[in-house]
């Protein structure tokens, strides 16, 4: 598991392309619902409309937890997969891509939908930010008092995070650390205390 990008803030960008105008919402979404949620938000807003396509990507853009895409009335293919697959090039995990589209009177043809459905989402997808997401491990660590200066000085080194402290008959420490840190974190620590520091992976 390695960290991933996520949407951060929302977005809005307008597109005329042969006279129809497709108005693009980006939205940081966590889940299926919150995003059924924002595509029913805007086809209430823009009733008159023609079509309300979408297409959200939900975690890891690369190893998504669930996906889905509508075209909404636009022929098969054209709009909803081309907007999940600007997502997903993009990084933008946890969001959710929403392209409302007002026919001007000139047919596009499939490719011109494709291209134009693309070219929305990707030119808002420049406005975006991005968070970056990295994968944490939590660890319980056993050791003598002397050590705990040490254990704190690595965790910070590490961009690890105390998460709680209990002092018995040695100090006990709960710590969350990036997935990606935790092995050098645990081999600084045990080449550190001649390995007297018990290291337990949660």
């Amino acid at each position: 598991m390695s960290s991933y990008t996520v949407l951060s803030a929302p977005i809005e960008h307008s597109l005329t392309e042969k006279n129809s105008e497709f108005l693009t919402f980006l939205q940081p979404v966590t889940d299926r619902e919150q995003a059924m949620h924002w595509v029913q938000h805007y086809r209430e807003r823009y009733k008159d409309a023609a079509h309300v396509c979408w297409a959200y990507i939900i975690g890891n853009t690369r190893q998504p937890q669930t996906q889905a895409f509508s075209d909404d009335g636009e022929p098969n293919g054209t709009a909803g997969k081309p907007m999940l697959h600007v997502l997903t090039e993009r990084g933008l995990g946890n969001s959710l891509a929403v392209v409302v589209r007002y026919f001007g009177g000139v047919k596009l043809g499939a490719g011109g939908l494709v291209r134009a459905y693309s070219a929305a989402v990707s030119q808002a997808s420049q406005l975006a930010q991005l968070t970056t997401i990295s994968p944490k491990i939590a660890l319980h660590l056993r050791a003598d008092f002397a050590w705990e200066a040490r254990i704190r000085q690595l965790l910070v080194q590490h961009a690890g995070e105390l998460v709680a402290v209990t002092y018995q008959q040695a100090v006990m420490l709960s710590v969350l650390l990036p997935i990606e840190n935790s092995e050098r974190f645990i081999e600084q620590l045990q080449n550190s205390s001649g390995g007297t520091i018990e290291v337990a992976v949660v």
